[in-house]
Protein backbone atom coordinates (compact mmCIF):
# COMPACT_ATOMS: atom_id res chain seq x y z
CA UNK A 1 0.00 0.00 0.00
CA UNK A 2 2.95 2.48 0.88
CA UNK A 3 0.87 5.48 2.16
CA UNK A 4 3.67 7.34 3.85
CA UNK A 5 4.17 10.87 3.00
CA UNK A 6 4.75 12.07 6.51
CA UNK A 7 4.98 9.77 5.02
CA UNK A 8 5.65 11.99 2.31
CA UNK A 9 2.04 13.89 2.28
CA UNK A 10 1.52 16.52 4.54
CA UNK A 11 -0.60 16.26 7.20
CA UNK A 12 -3.46 18.40 5.94
CA UNK A 13 -4.37 20.38 2.53
CA UNK A 14 -1.26 22.36 2.79
CA UNK A 15 -0.34 22.21 -1.40
CA UNK A 16 3.37 22.54 -1.03
CA UNK A 17 3.95 20.41 -3.77
CA UNK A 18 3.40 22.81 -5.94
CA UNK A 19 5.99 25.43 -4.85
CA UNK A 20 7.98 23.29 -7.71
CA UNK A 21 4.97 24.88 -10.71
CA UNK A 22 7.19 27.92 -10.38
CA UNK A 23 10.95 26.08 -10.62
CA UNK A 24 9.89 24.00 -13.30
CA UNK A 25 8.71 26.73 -15.76
CA UNK A 26 11.92 28.78 -15.15
CA UNK A 27 13.65 25.68 -15.82
CA UNK A 28 12.07 25.45 -19.17
CA UNK A 29 12.35 29.21 -19.91
CA UNK A 30 15.69 29.89 -18.65
CA UNK A 31 17.66 26.65 -18.03
CA UNK A 32 16.73 24.16 -20.89
CA UNK A 33 19.50 25.15 -23.32
CA UNK A 34 22.05 25.57 -20.61
CA UNK A 35 25.28 23.35 -19.58
CA UNK A 36 24.39 20.16 -17.59
CA UNK A 37 26.33 22.07 -14.91
CA UNK A 38 24.38 25.03 -15.12
CA UNK A 39 21.18 22.94 -15.09
CA UNK A 40 22.53 20.86 -11.86
CA UNK A 41 23.05 24.09 -9.93
CA UNK A 42 19.77 25.29 -10.75
CA UNK A 43 18.03 22.38 -9.10
CA UNK A 44 20.18 22.14 -6.48
CA UNK A 45 19.48 25.47 -5.58
CA UNK A 46 15.76 26.20 -6.19
CA UNK A 47 15.04 22.77 -4.60
CA UNK A 48 17.80 23.76 -1.21
CA UNK A 49 15.22 26.93 -1.27
CA UNK A 50 12.42 24.86 -0.97
CA UNK A 51 13.95 22.76 1.92
CA UNK A 52 15.03 25.97 3.57
CA UNK A 53 11.33 27.40 3.24
CA UNK A 54 9.59 24.78 4.66
CA UNK A 55 12.32 23.09 7.37
CA UNK A 56 14.78 26.18 7.92
CA UNK A 57 17.93 24.62 9.27
CA UNK A 58 16.65 21.64 9.78
CA UNK A 59 17.76 21.04 6.24
CA UNK A 60 21.21 20.27 7.08
CA UNK A 61 19.72 16.60 7.89
CA UNK A 62 18.86 16.01 3.90
CA UNK A 63 22.52 17.94 2.97
CA UNK A 64 24.48 15.25 5.53
CA UNK A 65 22.75 12.10 3.79
CA UNK A 66 23.57 13.32 0.44
CA UNK A 67 26.89 14.01 1.26
CA UNK A 68 27.55 10.99 3.20
CA UNK A 69 25.84 9.01 0.13
CA UNK A 70 28.26 10.70 -2.08
CA UNK A 71 31.31 9.61 -0.27
CA UNK A 72 30.82 6.38 0.49
CA UNK A 73 30.28 6.03 -3.22
CA UNK A 74 33.54 7.77 -3.85
CA UNK A 75 35.26 6.01 -1.37
CA UNK A 76 34.38 2.29 -1.14
CA UNK A 77 33.37 2.08 -5.00
CA UNK A 78 31.06 -0.54 -6.50
CA UNK A 79 31.02 -3.06 -3.85
CA UNK A 80 28.06 -4.74 -2.10
CA UNK A 81 29.60 -3.47 1.19
CA UNK A 82 28.76 0.21 -0.99
CA UNK A 83 24.93 -0.74 -1.09
CA UNK A 84 24.74 -2.31 2.46
CA UNK A 85 26.56 0.87 4.16
CA UNK A 86 23.92 3.41 2.28
CA UNK A 87 20.83 1.09 3.33
CA UNK A 88 21.88 1.06 6.71
CA UNK A 89 23.23 4.67 7.45
CA UNK A 90 19.99 5.88 5.31
CA UNK A 91 17.60 3.71 7.42
CA UNK A 92 19.47 4.54 10.92
CA UNK A 93 19.21 8.07 10.10
CA UNK A 94 15.61 7.90 9.26
CA UNK A 95 14.47 5.92 12.09
CA UNK A 96 16.60 7.78 14.71
CA UNK A 97 15.01 11.33 13.09
CA UNK A 98 11.72 9.09 13.55
CA UNK A 99 12.48 8.46 16.87
CA UNK A 100 13.61 11.79 18.66
CA UNK A 101 10.84 13.99 16.89
CA UNK A 102 7.48 11.65 17.15
CA UNK A 103 4.64 12.81 18.71
CA UNK A 104 1.15 11.16 18.57
CA UNK A 105 -0.24 13.94 15.91
CA UNK A 106 0.43 13.83 11.65
CA UNK A 107 3.23 16.78 11.83
CA UNK A 108 5.13 18.17 9.48
CA UNK A 109 8.67 18.46 9.76
CA UNK A 110 12.09 17.30 7.83
CA UNK A 111 10.98 13.60 8.33
CA UNK A 112 8.52 14.10 5.48
CA UNK A 113 11.29 14.42 2.64
CA UNK A 114 13.91 12.22 4.75
CA UNK A 115 11.61 8.97 4.16
CA UNK A 116 11.73 10.31 0.25
CA UNK A 117 15.11 10.92 -0.11
CA UNK A 118 16.34 7.87 1.86
CA UNK A 119 15.05 5.50 -0.95
CA UNK A 120 16.70 7.70 -3.42
CA UNK A 121 20.05 7.54 -2.43
CA UNK A 122 19.31 3.46 -1.08
CA UNK A 123 18.26 3.49 -4.54
CA UNK A 124 21.21 5.57 -6.29
CA UNK A 125 23.88 2.87 -4.47
CA UNK A 126 21.83 -0.13 -5.73
CA UNK A 127 22.01 1.73 -9.69
CA UNK A 128 25.94 2.65 -8.75
CA UNK A 129 26.42 -1.18 -7.87
CA UNK A 130 24.66 -2.22 -11.08
CA UNK A 131 26.42 -0.94 -13.26
CA UNK A 132 29.53 -2.83 -12.59
CA UNK A 133 28.07 -6.12 -12.54
CA UNK A 134 26.84 -8.52 -15.60
CA UNK A 135 24.44 -9.58 -16.57
CA UNK A 136 21.52 -7.37 -15.89
CA UNK A 137 17.55 -7.40 -16.50
CA UNK A 138 16.09 -5.09 -19.05
CA UNK A 139 14.84 -3.09 -15.81
CA UNK A 140 18.33 -2.73 -14.06
CA UNK A 141 20.39 -1.75 -17.59
CA UNK A 142 17.66 1.10 -17.39
CA UNK A 143 18.64 2.41 -14.34
CA UNK A 144 22.11 1.46 -13.77
CA UNK A 145 25.15 3.83 -13.38
CA UNK A 146 28.51 3.44 -15.93
CA UNK A 147 30.43 6.05 -13.54
CA UNK A 148 30.27 7.65 -10.27
CA UNK A 149 28.26 11.04 -10.57
CA UNK A 150 29.91 14.16 -9.49
CA UNK A 151 28.71 15.96 -6.31
CA UNK A 152 26.71 18.86 -7.67
CA UNK A 153 24.77 16.08 -9.85
CA UNK A 154 24.08 14.12 -7.06
CA UNK A 155 22.41 17.32 -5.03
CA UNK A 156 20.82 18.54 -8.36
CA UNK A 157 19.41 15.15 -8.50
CA UNK A 158 18.52 14.86 -4.74
CA UNK A 159 16.94 18.32 -4.48
CA UNK A 160 15.19 18.13 -7.75
CA UNK A 161 12.09 20.43 -6.87
CA UNK A 162 9.51 17.60 -8.89
CA UNK A 163 10.42 15.23 -6.13
CA UNK A 164 12.01 16.64 -3.19
CA UNK A 165 9.23 17.30 -0.75
CA UNK A 166 6.65 14.36 -1.30
CA UNK A 167 8.28 12.08 -4.49
CA UNK A 168 8.24 10.73 -6.88
CA UNK A 169 10.53 8.29 -7.16
CA UNK A 170 12.70 8.11 -10.31
CA UNK A 171 16.66 7.14 -10.56
CA UNK A 172 19.88 9.29 -11.42
CA UNK A 173 19.51 7.76 -15.50
CA UNK A 174 15.83 9.63 -15.93
CA UNK A 175 17.35 12.89 -14.01
CA UNK A 176 20.24 12.50 -16.43
CA UNK A 177 18.51 12.23 -19.09
CA UNK A 178 16.03 14.81 -18.04
CA UNK A 179 19.51 17.36 -17.99
CA UNK A 180 20.69 16.21 -21.15
CA UNK A 181 17.40 17.52 -22.64
CA UNK A 182 16.15 14.16 -24.27
CA UNK A 183 13.22 14.01 -22.17
CA UNK A 184 10.94 15.84 -24.79
CA UNK A 185 8.66 15.31 -27.31
CA UNK A 186 10.05 18.08 -29.38
CA UNK A 187 14.11 17.39 -30.07
CA UNK A 188 16.24 20.50 -29.19
CA UNK A 189 13.16 22.27 -27.33
CA UNK A 190 11.37 22.36 -23.82
CA UNK A 191 8.59 19.91 -24.07
CA UNK A 192 5.10 20.67 -24.88
CA UNK A 193 4.00 19.60 -21.45
CA UNK A 194 1.98 22.15 -19.99
CA UNK A 195 -1.10 20.95 -21.01
CA UNK A 196 -0.77 17.63 -19.58
CA UNK A 197 0.59 18.98 -16.45
CA UNK A 198 -2.13 21.39 -15.73
CA UNK A 199 -4.75 18.45 -15.99
CA UNK A 200 -2.60 16.15 -13.38
CA UNK A 201 -2.79 20.23 -11.49
CA UNK A 202 -6.28 20.30 -11.85
CA UNK A 203 -6.83 16.87 -10.81
CA UNK A 204 -4.65 17.08 -7.84
CA UNK A 205 -6.36 20.45 -6.74
CA UNK A 206 -10.33 18.56 -7.45
CA UNK A 207 -8.79 15.93 -5.03
CA UNK A 208 -7.74 18.55 -2.77
CA UNK A 209 -11.00 20.55 -2.95
CA UNK A 210 -13.17 17.35 -1.94
CA UNK A 211 -10.73 16.81 1.00
CA UNK A 212 -10.42 20.80 2.36
CA UNK A 213 -14.34 19.62 2.17
CA UNK A 214 -14.93 16.42 3.47
CA UNK A 215 -12.23 15.93 6.05
CA UNK A 216 -13.86 18.02 8.80
CA UNK A 217 -16.52 15.70 9.09
CA UNK A 218 -14.41 12.38 9.41
CA UNK A 219 -11.66 13.47 11.60
CA UNK A 220 -8.93 10.79 12.94
CA UNK A 221 -10.04 11.88 16.52
CA UNK A 222 -13.57 11.17 16.37
CA UNK A 223 -12.77 7.53 17.09
CA UNK A 224 -11.51 8.03 20.64
CA UNK A 225 -14.73 10.03 21.65
CA UNK A 226 -17.69 8.34 23.95
CA UNK A 227 -19.82 9.03 20.63
CA UNK A 228 -18.10 6.65 18.02
CA UNK A 229 -18.32 4.09 20.85
CA UNK A 230 -21.97 4.90 21.68
CA UNK A 231 -23.00 4.38 17.57
CA UNK A 232 -24.69 1.11 16.26
CA UNK A 233 -21.85 -1.50 15.40
CA UNK A 234 -22.79 -0.76 11.43
CA UNK A 235 -22.75 3.08 12.12
CA UNK A 236 -18.86 2.65 12.87
CA UNK A 237 -18.38 0.17 10.37
CA UNK A 238 -19.92 2.85 7.50
CA UNK A 239 -17.67 5.70 9.11
CA UNK A 240 -14.36 3.45 8.49
CA UNK A 241 -15.46 3.36 5.20
CA UNK A 242 -16.54 6.45 4.22
CA UNK A 243 -13.31 8.08 6.51
CA UNK A 244 -10.56 5.70 4.41
CA UNK A 245 -12.08 7.05 1.26
CA UNK A 246 -12.15 10.75 2.44
CA UNK A 247 -8.68 10.42 3.94
CA UNK A 248 -6.66 8.99 1.16
CA UNK A 249 -7.56 12.40 -1.08
CA UNK A 250 -4.64 13.98 1.25
CA UNK A 251 -2.13 11.46 -0.59
CA UNK A 252 -3.86 11.71 -3.92
CA UNK A 253 -3.62 15.42 -4.22
CA UNK A 254 0.07 15.91 -3.07
CA UNK A 255 0.97 12.90 -5.62
CA UNK A 256 -1.17 14.09 -8.48
CA UNK A 257 -0.04 17.98 -7.66
CA UNK A 258 3.26 16.71 -7.71
CA UNK A 259 3.39 14.41 -10.87
CA UNK A 260 2.21 17.33 -12.45
CA UNK A 261 5.44 19.15 -11.63
CA UNK A 262 7.33 16.34 -13.31
CA UNK A 263 5.28 16.58 -16.52
CA UNK A 264 6.26 20.13 -16.31
CA UNK A 265 9.81 19.54 -16.18
CA UNK A 266 9.90 17.02 -19.14
CA UNK A 267 10.88 14.29 -16.41
CA UNK A 268 7.40 12.61 -16.84
CA UNK A 269 7.65 12.15 -20.46
CA UNK A 270 7.42 8.25 -21.05
CA UNK A 271 8.08 8.23 -25.03
CA UNK A 272 5.61 7.14 -27.20
CA UNK A 273 2.49 4.71 -26.87
CA UNK A 274 1.50 2.20 -28.67
CA UNK A 275 -0.97 4.38 -30.49
CA UNK A 276 1.73 6.80 -31.50
CA UNK A 277 0.85 9.45 -28.78
CA UNK A 278 3.16 11.21 -26.38
CA UNK A 279 2.97 9.62 -23.07
CA UNK A 280 3.42 11.52 -19.87
CA UNK A 281 3.20 9.25 -17.19
CA UNK A 282 7.12 8.11 -16.76
CA UNK A 283 6.42 9.71 -12.81
CA UNK A 284 3.06 9.11 -12.52
CA UNK A 285 1.99 7.90 -8.93
CA UNK A 286 -1.45 7.46 -8.96
CA UNK A 287 -3.40 5.76 -11.03
CA UNK A 288 -6.92 7.49 -10.23
CA UNK A 289 -9.77 6.36 -12.38
CA UNK A 290 -8.06 2.67 -11.01
CA UNK A 291 -8.05 3.69 -7.59
CA UNK A 292 -11.28 4.90 -7.76
CA UNK A 293 -13.15 1.88 -9.64
CA UNK A 294 -11.28 -1.16 -8.94
CA UNK A 295 -13.60 -3.49 -6.35
CA UNK A 296 -10.24 -5.17 -5.62
CA UNK A 297 -7.37 -4.78 -3.22
CA UNK A 298 -4.68 -5.52 -5.24
CA UNK A 299 -6.20 -2.93 -7.58
CA UNK A 300 -5.98 -0.35 -5.33
CA UNK A 301 -2.56 -0.88 -3.93
CA UNK A 302 -1.55 -1.17 -7.86
CA UNK A 303 -2.83 1.59 -8.31
CA UNK A 304 -1.39 3.88 -5.16
CA UNK A 305 1.97 5.69 -4.81
CA UNK A 306 2.94 3.75 -7.72
CA UNK A 307 6.81 4.62 -7.75
CA UNK A 308 7.31 3.72 -3.94
CA UNK A 309 5.71 0.60 -4.50
CA UNK A 310 8.02 0.13 -7.75
CA UNK A 311 11.19 1.22 -6.03
CA UNK A 312 10.50 -1.66 -3.23
CA UNK A 313 9.91 -4.12 -5.96
CA UNK A 314 13.03 -3.36 -8.07
CA UNK A 315 15.23 -3.03 -4.68
CA UNK A 316 14.19 -5.50 -2.03
CA UNK A 317 11.47 -7.51 -3.40
CA UNK A 318 13.23 -8.80 -6.38
CA UNK A 319 16.48 -8.95 -4.57
CA UNK A 320 15.99 -11.66 -2.30
CA UNK A 321 15.02 -13.91 -5.18
CA UNK A 322 17.74 -15.60 -3.80
CA UNK A 323 15.55 -16.73 -0.50
CA UNK A 324 13.88 -19.45 -2.71
CA UNK A 325 10.84 -18.30 -1.64
CA UNK A 326 8.36 -15.72 -2.99
CA UNK A 327 6.51 -15.50 0.18
CA UNK A 328 9.04 -14.87 2.63
CA UNK A 329 10.42 -12.24 0.36
CA UNK A 330 6.73 -10.54 0.49
CA UNK A 331 6.67 -10.64 3.99
CA UNK A 332 10.38 -9.26 4.01
CA UNK A 333 9.02 -6.21 1.54
CA UNK A 334 5.88 -5.89 3.71
CA UNK A 335 8.53 -5.69 6.96
CA UNK A 336 10.57 -3.16 5.11
CA UNK A 337 7.68 -0.89 4.16
CA UNK A 338 6.73 -0.95 7.95
CA UNK A 339 9.42 0.32 9.41
CA UNK A 340 10.27 2.74 7.01
CA UNK A 341 7.08 4.38 7.58
CA UNK A 342 7.88 4.98 10.99
CA UNK A 343 8.76 3.36 14.75
CA UNK A 344 4.71 3.34 15.75
CA UNK A 345 2.90 -0.10 16.37
CA UNK A 346 0.20 0.73 13.72
CA UNK A 347 2.44 0.59 10.43
CA UNK A 348 3.51 -3.29 11.63
CA UNK A 349 -0.37 -3.98 12.22
CA UNK A 350 -1.59 -2.54 9.06
CA UNK A 351 1.32 -3.91 6.25
CA UNK A 352 0.59 -7.34 8.39
CA UNK A 353 -3.06 -6.63 7.38
CA UNK A 354 -2.14 -6.39 3.64
CA UNK A 355 -0.32 -9.08 3.98
CA UNK A 356 -3.73 -11.19 4.66
CA UNK A 357 -5.84 -9.09 2.76
CA UNK A 358 -3.80 -9.66 -0.33
CA UNK A 359 -3.28 -12.98 -0.10
CA UNK A 360 -6.77 -14.25 0.62
CA UNK A 361 -8.49 -12.09 -2.46
CA UNK A 362 -6.13 -13.96 -4.70
CA UNK A 363 -6.65 -17.33 -3.45
CA UNK A 364 -10.88 -15.45 -3.76
CA UNK A 365 -9.70 -14.74 -7.51
CA UNK A 366 -8.52 -18.14 -8.17
CA UNK A 367 -11.89 -19.97 -6.41
CA UNK A 368 -13.57 -17.46 -9.19
CA UNK A 369 -11.60 -18.65 -11.67
CA UNK A 370 -11.55 -22.24 -11.49
CA UNK A 371 -15.64 -22.78 -10.55
CA UNK A 372 -17.41 -23.16 -13.23
CA UNK A 373 -20.57 -22.13 -10.74
CA UNK A 374 -18.72 -18.67 -9.51
CA UNK A 375 -17.25 -18.17 -13.35
CA UNK A 376 -20.99 -17.83 -14.72
CA UNK A 377 -22.34 -16.14 -11.61
CA UNK A 378 -19.75 -13.01 -12.24
CA UNK A 379 -20.35 -13.02 -16.03
CA UNK A 380 -24.31 -12.88 -15.04
CA UNK A 381 -26.25 -9.93 -15.49
CA UNK A 382 -26.33 -9.61 -11.40
CA UNK A 383 -22.35 -8.52 -11.77
CA UNK A 384 -23.72 -4.83 -10.88
CA UNK A 385 -25.05 -5.33 -7.45
CA UNK A 386 -22.19 -8.07 -7.06
CA UNK A 387 -19.39 -4.67 -7.99
CA UNK A 388 -21.41 -2.76 -5.42
CA UNK A 389 -21.17 -5.49 -2.64
CA UNK A 390 -17.47 -6.01 -3.83
CA UNK A 391 -16.57 -2.25 -3.11
CA UNK A 392 -18.51 -1.84 0.43
CA UNK A 393 -16.43 -4.75 1.09
CA UNK A 394 -13.28 -3.41 -0.49
CA UNK A 395 -13.47 0.15 1.19
CA UNK A 396 -14.84 -1.12 4.58
CA UNK A 397 -11.60 -3.16 4.72
CA UNK A 398 -9.39 -1.03 2.86
CA UNK A 399 -10.02 1.25 5.91
CA UNK A 400 -9.83 -0.85 8.33
CA UNK A 401 -5.85 -1.30 8.12
CA UNK A 402 -5.85 2.06 7.93
CA UNK A 403 -6.51 2.87 11.42
CA UNK A 404 -3.83 1.57 13.24
CA UNK A 405 -1.79 3.38 10.60
CA UNK A 406 -3.58 6.57 11.05
CA UNK A 407 -4.04 6.39 15.07
CA UNK A 408 -0.13 5.18 14.95
CA UNK A 409 -0.06 4.24 19.15
CA UNK A 410 -1.30 0.59 20.63
CA UNK A 411 -3.83 2.36 22.81
CA UNK A 412 -5.34 4.23 19.63
CA UNK A 413 -6.21 1.22 17.21
CA UNK A 414 -7.02 -0.90 20.05
CA UNK A 415 -9.92 0.70 21.25
CA UNK A 416 -11.23 1.21 17.85
CA UNK A 417 -10.84 -2.43 16.97
CA UNK A 418 -12.14 -3.27 20.28
CA UNK A 419 -15.00 -1.41 19.33
CA UNK A 420 -15.76 -3.25 16.01
CA UNK A 421 -14.86 -6.69 17.59
CA UNK A 422 -11.54 -7.20 15.18
CA UNK A 423 -14.21 -8.15 12.51
CA UNK A 424 -11.56 -7.01 9.90
CA UNK A 425 -9.55 -10.46 11.44
CA UNK A 426 -12.22 -12.32 11.53
CA UNK A 427 -13.57 -12.17 8.15
CA UNK A 428 -10.37 -12.12 6.35
CA UNK A 429 -9.10 -15.51 8.67
CA UNK A 430 -12.11 -17.02 8.17
CA UNK A 431 -12.29 -16.76 4.55
CA UNK A 432 -8.36 -17.79 4.85
CA UNK A 433 -9.15 -20.92 6.60
CA UNK A 434 -12.46 -21.29 4.75
CA UNK A 435 -11.61 -20.90 0.87
CA UNK A 436 -9.57 -24.29 0.74
CA UNK A 437 -13.10 -26.49 1.64
CA UNK A 438 -14.94 -24.35 -0.92
CA UNK A 439 -12.66 -25.16 -3.28
CA UNK A 440 -13.77 -28.69 -2.27
CA UNK A 441 -17.16 -27.91 -3.13
CA UNK A 442 -17.36 -25.83 -6.02
CA UNK A 443 -13.92 -26.51 -8.13
CA UNK A 444 -14.72 -30.03 -10.07
CA UNK A 445 -11.85 -32.39 -8.83
CA UNK A 446 -10.47 -32.38 -12.43
CA UNK A 447 -9.99 -29.18 -11.67
CA UNK A 448 -8.46 -29.30 -8.02
CA UNK A 449 -6.04 -32.22 -10.01
CA UNK A 450 -4.47 -30.00 -12.67
CA UNK A 451 -4.05 -27.28 -10.04
CA UNK A 452 -2.13 -29.91 -7.91
CA UNK A 453 0.10 -30.77 -11.28
CA UNK A 454 0.74 -27.16 -12.01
Amino acid sequence: MCLRYRTSAPAGPRPIASLGYPCALLYRQFFFHQPPTVIHLYHAISGLSLAAFNFGTQLYHSALCVLVQFLMMRLMGRTITTVLASFIFQMAYLLSGYYYTATEEYDIKWTMPQCVLALKLIGLSFDYYDGGQEPLNEEQKRSALANVPSLLEVIGFSYFYGGFLVGPQFTLRSYQRLVKGELTDCPGQPPNSVIPAMKRFSLGLLCLVIYAIFSPHYPDSYYLTDEYDAQPFWYRCVFILLWAKVILYKYVSCWVIAEGVCILSGLGYNGLGQNGEHQWDACANMKVWTFETTPLFTGTIASFNINTNAWVARHVFKRLKFLGNKLLSQVTALAFLAIWHGTHSGYLLCFSMEFIIVNVERQAQALVRDSPLLTRLANSPLYPLIYLVQQFIHWLFMGYPLVPFCLFTYDKWLRVYSSIYFCGHIFFFTLYLGIPYLRKVLVPRKERSEKKED
